[in-house]
């Protein structure tokens, strides 16, 4: 099975704005967590490290799944997105463990 590659110059715009999105997600996502960690750091509150874990899990990883996955082994499509959704429910557990389960 082989795989077209899109130049840049060539892609359409809403896939453009699509991997732009995503980008700025894990982006601002990284750039929260990074606050938090410096909360916990900080303060030494467990519950903020939860948080930061959580945010990275959330927005960070699936991107990373999303690049890396598709690059390397270029599975198909529903094996990229179960990673990334396994991701994401596993960092709103951490964010949800920060917020009720941390004491």
């Amino acid at each position: 099975m082989s795989q077209d590659i899109v130049r840049i110059d060539e892609a359409p715009l809403f896939e453009l704005l699509t991997v732009a999105t995503l980008f700025l997600v894990a982006l601002f996502g990284t750039v929260i967590a990074y606050q938090a960690y410096r909360g916990y750091r900080r303060n030494d509150a467990g519950s903020m490290l939860y948080l930061a874990t959580g945010l990275l899990l959330l927005t960070l990883c699936p991107f990373l799944i999303n690049v890396t996955v598709t690059t390397i082994a270029s599975p198909g499509q529903v094996v990229t997105v179960f990673l990334e959704n396994v991701s994401r429910l596993l960092g709103l557990v951490a964010i949800m463990y920060s917020l009720y389960g941390h004491h």
